[in-house]
C-alpha cells in the first residue's frame, strides 16, 4: 500500500475549489486533528473528513483563494495545539452480538490454516477501533484485525451483501449497515442499528470509537433455523435499502466503484423516440377536476389538502435543495440538486430562500396536477411543458391556477431538468436537508404516482424578474475545466496531459454518483491507495485507467487516486451529460 511520505507536521493542498487535503504520518494524527478542528470550528469550515492518512476540510460555496489560505493557516494553528483535545467517541466502548454463520468462514479458515472455531475466536477476542467512516452511512472501517485471520477482499465482489453482514477484508474489519454490493468475506451478522437519523450524532461507529464483538447463538428476531440469507436465495436488495435501482454507481467497501456493477437501469436512460412511451401512459387517473378553494387558492375548510398531486414521474424524480453539509463523520455526503446553478437560478426567479427544495426531473415525463394556487419556474435541460393546455417555456415565472395541470415532455438534450415553487416544495427534511441522496439511500424518497406535496409558506418579498435567458444548449463535445489534484506522486506529466488531451465519452453506467468515462487509458501507478476523503468533481482513476468524473451523490471517502478536480461551475455542465455525450478537459489554475 502506497502513502504519501510525511514528515515534520501536516503535508496541506487545495484540493479543488473549497478544500484542503492534509496529509498526516498515521491514523493517531488524523484521529487528533480532525477532533481538534471540529472543536476549533474554524470559521468557513463546513465538514472535517477523516480518513486512514488524510483529513479533508471542507469550506461553504463562497470560500475564495485568500479563504483557503485563511484557513490553511488556521489547520496549522490547531495542529500545533492539538494534544489538549481528546479525539471523537475516545473511551467509549460498543459491543456488538453477532452470529457467526458466515458464507466465508471455511474460506477464511482455510487462508488462515485454522479451524473455524478458531477464526471466530480470534475475530472475537480483541478490540477494535473505528479508523473513519465513509462508503455509506453508518459505515465504519475498524482496525487491529489479528494478521492471522486478515484474508484478502474477494476478487469478485457480490452484487448484494445483507445488511447486518460482518465482514472482513485484509486488516480492516467492518459491519454493513444496509444491503449493498460488496467484496468483503462474511464472516457474520448482527442486529445492531448502526444508522439512526434521529440518533446524535447518527452513526453508532464514529472515529476513534473502541469496539468488541461478542459471539451469540442467535439474534433476538431469529427463529429456529435462521441462517444468512446466501446469494441467490430469492431475497431482493429491494427490501433492505432505500437507494433507487439503477441510479447509483455500486461500490465497495473502499468507495471504489464495484467491477461490473455499475450499469444504470431504465430509470436512467433516454426513451427511445418511437417506443410508445408517453406521459400519458404513465399517468394515474384522477376523478374530478379542480376543488373549491379560497381567496387565496387554498382548499376551503372540509376538502382535501391544498398542495401539489402527482400524476406521473418520468423515469426519477427527485426532491432536492443545497444538500446537507456537515455529516461527513457519520459517512453522510452533501447531496444536493446534481446541477446546482440551476437550482440557484429557480429559486432567485421565485424570490425563495436559496434553501428552498424543488423537483429533479431526469430525463423529463413529469405529469402534476395544482391544487392551490402557486407560482412555478423551470430550469435546467430544455424539456417541451405544456401548463393547463398551453405551451410555456423555461427560466419564466409562470402562475398557477387550482386544478391546473403541468406536463413536463422529454429533454432533447441533457439530463435533469428542475421544477420550483415559490415558497419551495416543504417535505420532511433528514439531517437538515430535503435532498434525496442515491448512493446513501438518505433523504425524501423518489417520487411515486398519487404523492402529494405541500407547498412551503411563500416569501415576503417579490419576484422581480418574469424571465431570464436560457444558458446556450450544449452541443458537440463539452469542455470541463479542471485543476490538478493532490496526488501527483501517483501521476506522470504524460498521465496529466492525456487526460487534457484526450476525448472521452459517458457511458451508461453514469448517475448521480459520477460519470464513468471511456477514453484512452490514464496511466497511473500500480498499488492501492489508503481511503480519503473525495469532493464532487473529483477525477478518480481505477487501475483500468478509465476516469471516473463524481457528482453530488459521490462517496464521502474513496481509495482510487484522483488526478484533477474540475471546477464548481463545470460541475454543473457535466450534471447534464447523458450517455453518448463526448468531453475534454482543460487546465485551469
Amino acid at each position: 500500500m502506497t502513502v504519501p511520505e510525511v514528515s515534520g507536521g501536516p503535508r496541506i493542498g487545495v484540493y479543488g475549489d473549497h478544500a484542503l487535503m492534509v496529509d498526516l504520518a498515521g491514523l493517531d494524527d488524523v484521529h487528533a486533528l480532525a477532533a481538534a478542528l471540529r472543536a476549533a470550528q474554524v470559521p468557513g469550515v463546513v465538514d472535517v473528513v477523516p480518513a486512514a492518512r488524510t483529513v479533508l476540510v471542507l469550506l461553504d460555496d463562497t470560500a475564495t483563494a485568500a479563504d483557503l489560505a485563511r484557513v490553511e493557516d488556521a489547520v496549522r494553528a490547531v495542529w500545533e495545539s492539538r494534544s489538549a483535545v481528546v479525539q471523537e467517541g475516545e473511551g467509549r466502548l460498543v459491543e456488538i452480538p453477532v452470529v457467526y454463520d458466515g458464507q466465508d468462514l471455511p474460506d477464511v479458515a482455510a487462508w488462515a490454516g485454522l479451524s473455524v472455531a478458531e477464526v471466530v475466536a480470534r475475530h472475537g477476542g480483541r478490540e477494535y477501533v473505528v479508523a473513519f467512516g465513509g462508503f455509506m452511512p453508518g459505515f465504519g472501517y475498524l482496525t487491529e484485525v489479528d494478521p492471522t485471520i486478515a484474508a484478502p477482499r474477494l476478487a469478485t465482489p457480490r452484487t448484494r451483501v445483507p445488511a447486518g453482514s460482518v465482514a472482513l477484508a485484509g486488516d480492516l474489519t467492518a459491519v454493513y449497515p444496509r444491503a449493498t454490493p460488496g467484496g468483503w468475506r462474511l464472516l457474520g451478522r448482527t442486529d445492531v442499528e448502526l444508522f439512526d437519523v434521529d440518533r446524535d450524532p447518527p452513526a453508532l461507529l464514529t472515529a476513534g470509537t473502541r469496539v468488541r464483538f461478542r459471539e451469540v447463538d442467535r439474534l433476538p428476531g431469529d427463529a429456529e433455523g435462521d441462517v444468512l440469507p446466501a446469494e441467490g436465495d430469492g431475497h431482493s436488495a429491494e427490501g433492505d435499502q432505500k437507494a433507487v435501482e439503477g441510479d447509483a454507481i455500486p461500490v465497495d467497501g473502499d468507495g471504489r466503484p464495484a467491477e461490473g456493477d455499475g450499469a444504470v437501469g431504465e430509470g436512467d436512460v433516454n426513451p427511445a423516440e418511437g417506443d410508445g412511451h408517453s406521459a400519458e401512459g404513465d399517468q394515474k387517473a384522477v376523478d374530478g377536476d379542480a376543488i373549491p378553494v379560497d381567496g387565496d387558492g387554498r382548499p376551503v375548510e372540509g376538502d382535501r389538502v391544498g398542495g401539489v398531486e402527482v400524476l406521473a414521474t418520468g423515469p426519477l424524480t427527485l426532491v432536492e435543495d443545497e444538500g446537507r453539509p456537515g455529516w461527513a463523520s457519520s459517512g453522510v455526503g452533501r447531496s444536493g440538486a446534481a446541477d446546482q446553478r440551476a437550482l440557484r437560478l429557480l429559486n432567485r426567479l421565485l424570490a425563495n430562500d436559496d434553501s428552498a427544495a424543488a423537483l429533479e426531473v431526469t430525463l423529463g415525463g413529469l405529469v402534476l396536477r395544482f391544487h392551490e394556487r402557486a407560482t412555478i419556474a423551470l430550469a435546467g435541460a430544455t424539456a417541451p411543458a405544456v401548463l393547463d393546455g398551453t405551451s410555456v417555456g423555461m427560466q419564466a415565472v409562470l402562475e398557477v391556477r387550482p386544478g391546473a395541470e403541468l406536463h413536463l415532455g422529454y429533454a432533447a438534450r441533457g439530463t435533469r431538468t428542475y421544477l420550483g415553487v415559490r415558497g419551495g416544495f416543504d417535505v420532511t427534511p433528514v439531517l437538515g436537508s430535503r435532498s434525496f441522496d442515491v448512493l446513501a439511500g438518505l433523504g425524501p424518497a423518489p417520487l411515486r404516482a398519487g404523492d402529494r406535496l405541500a407547498i412551503g409558506p411563500r416569501p415576503s418579498r417579490l419576484p422581480v424578474v418574469d424571465l431570464v435567458a436560457p444558458r446556450p444548449a450544449t452541443t458537440g463535445i463539452v469542455e470541463l475545466a479542471v485543476r490538478r489534484g493532490v496526488r501527483d506522486e501517483w501521476f506522470d506529466d504524460d498521465a496529466w496531459r492525456g487526460l487534457l488531451g484526450a476525448t472521452f465519452e459517458v457511458t451508461d453506467a453514469s448517475n448521480r454518483v459520477g460519470l464513468r468515462l471511456s477514453g484512452a487509458p490514464i496511466g497511473r501507478r500500480s498499488g492501492e491507495l489508503p481511503s480519503e476523503g473525495l469532493v464532487p468533481g473529483a477525477i478518480q482513476v481505477p487501475p483500468d485507467g478509465q476516469p471516473v468524473l463524481f457528482l453530488r451523490d459521490h462517496p464521502v471517502t474513496g481509495g482510487y487516486p484522483v488526478i484533477g478536480v474540475v471546477r464548481d461551475g463545470a460541475l454543473d455542465v457535466a450534471a447534464q451529460l447523458r450517455p453518448g455525450d463526448r468531453l475534454r478537459f482543460w487546465e485551469t489554475s
